[in-house]
């Protein structure tokens, strides 16, 4: 005898007060509310990182009247339309902007968004770096924005001098090919990254020093921590910042002393130059 579904609702990866049509829509949950092994994962992996987020959205709420959170590399738009449902829907206020580049998932998320009355969801096709902001953004966030995207979402969250940003880093494959054409001095260091394995890894590492360290040197409070635990994602850095001050010498001190021992620039270096 076929045993009856079990209740999403009751499901602890499934966020209390969230929208099972929703979910099903975005394809968290099966066609009878399900959650399959994949399913699960991304579900938990978005349901911790808004939880992580909670400071920085209460935050928002509190010091603005319309806070703006802009999603960027949003894809299909898993973290905004859970944003939008857990956060700004019941605080009644605020605006979500996802980006994306690819059309097909741009007009995806705005008519997901239309279809469950999300009418602060708003949409915008095009590279992160040429959009143009409808206001001062409180927290900018981008998971999973692969190579270079992430550097695009943090040097868009610091030129608009955003409250909070929140990254969950993707692919990163920029530095490795720099570090593989680096003339470094010290051979502890080349030996480092000698082996194109160690060399991916290695790069991947140190661009997120980077991100961090240029986060703090232009007034961010950082925190690096993983997001989940490392068998649901391999892809788990979140690095997130709070704006404290304009500017810190001492930490862009110490990342012109990373950039110059190691030979490197990256992309982020390059667009806030």
């Amino acid at each position: 005898m076929k045993s009856a579904p079990k209740d999403p609702t009751a499901d602890p990866d499934v966020p209390k007060g969230m929208s099972i049509d929703l979910l099903k829509d975005l394809h968290l949950l099966t066609r009878d509310g399900q959650l399959n092994a994949d399913a699960r994962r991304k579900l938990k992996q978005v349901r911790h990182l808004v939880g992580l987020l909670k400071p920085a959205l209460d935050d928002a709420m509190a010091r603005s009247e319309q806070p703006l959170v802009v999603d960027c590399g949003a894809g299909k738009s898993y973290l905004g339309a859970l944003l939008y449902e857990l956060v700004l829907k019941p605080a009644g206020k605020g605006t979500l902007l996802a980006i994306e580049a690819r059309p097909e998932l741009s007009q995806q998320a705005a008519a997901r968004a239309a279809r469950f009355g999300q009418d602060r969801f708003t949409v915008a096709t095009g590279e992160i770096a040429a959009t143009n902001l409808p206001a001062r953004p409180q927290l900018v966030t981008a998971l999973h924005a692969c190579d270079t995207a992430t550097d695009d979402a943090l040097a868009l969250a610091i030129r608009a001098s955003a409250d909070h940003v929140a990254v969950v880093p993707c692919c990163q494959a920029e530095v490795a090919r720099q570090l593989e054409k680096a003339h470094v001095d010290d051979v502890a260091d080349a030996n480092l990254f000698a082996h194109p394995l160690h060399r991916r890894e290695f790069g991947s590492h140190l661009t997120n020093v980077v991100r961090a360290l240029t986060l703090a040197a232009h007034g961010y409070q950082v925190t690096v921590t993983e997001l989940v635990g490392w068998e649901h994602s391999a892809k788990n850095e979140l690095i997130l910042g709070k704006r404290v001050n304009k500017f810190d010498a001492k930490a862009r001190e110490k990342l012109d002393a990373v950039l110059a021992r190691y030979k490197v620039q990256p992309a982020l270096v390059r667009l806030l130059a």
